[in-house]
């Protein structure tokens, strides 16, 4: 979905959308040395300031290239209510009071990569045919509106989140920085994906592989 920029006294169109990503692989498995479906996680030694201490949740990644999601960024500049009011949602109930799905979204910096296209994260009890990509264990993705519509009906995922931008690598370029030790991974899970505790996202990713931040070095092979 694309979120358009505020317009006084005219509400936007909000057309649909279709994520850029690399072919999904058939059956859902992921081929030895693909890292789709788990997180990549920034070395604290990360030069470029957009992914310091980042958690990516990889959406894609084959020997196409590789596409995923920063979860661990939060957009501080536009709250969910305002979003949806950009793209002619309405949110407020009866009673006139926001619904409280709206409220409860996170909207995050999901990368550097078309920051002004949207991408929901969300739990597998929410699934469009034609428009939801199944990633692994529960989570999924869905690229246009609808699911914010959904969301803003009481009708969406149980979890979700809400990426403005990705992180996106040519072929062969994840697999360079990693062995360069610029990225470590681990296992995902959907408690640490949507987890509302930010600020602790990137630690808790590093314990699940059995490293404490207090004693990395910035050499993998040390840590």
């Amino acid at each position: 979905m694309n979120v358009p920029k505020r317009k006084p006294k005219r509400k936007p169109k909000a057309p649909k959308s279709t994520m850029k990503v690399p072919k999904h692989r058939p059956g859902g498995e992921i081929s030895s040395g693909f890292l789709e479906g788990q997180l990549l996680l920034a070395m604290p030694r990360m030069s470029d300031k957009r992914f310091a201490r980042s958690v990516i949740y990889m959406c894609a990644h084959s020997e196409e290239g590789a596409m995923g999601l920063i979860i661990n960024q939060r957009a501080d500049h536009i709250t969910a209510p305002d979003l949806l009011e950009r793209l002619g949602i309405e949110t407020r109930s009866t009673n006139d009071e926001i619904s409280g799905d709206v409220l409860s979204l996170s909207i995050q910096v999901g990368g550097p990569v078309e920051t002004g296209r949207g991408f929901v994260l969300h739990s597998g009890d929410y699934f469009a045919e034609d428009s939801t990509l199944a990633i692994e264990s529960g989570i999924c993705l869905t690229a246009t509106i609808d699911i914010l519509k959904a969301i803003a009906a009481g009708q969406g995922p149980d979890k979700a989140l809400l990426a403005l931008g990705y992180a996106g690598w040519s072929p062969g370029q994840l697999e360079s920085e990693i062995q360069a030790n610029g990225w470590l991974s681990c296992p995902a899970d959907p408690e640490l994906v949507f987890g509302a505790d930010l600020e602790n996202k990137y630690a808790r990713a590093m314990a699940k592989i059995g490293i404490d931040l207090s004693h990395l070095v910035n050499d993998a092979g040390h840590a």
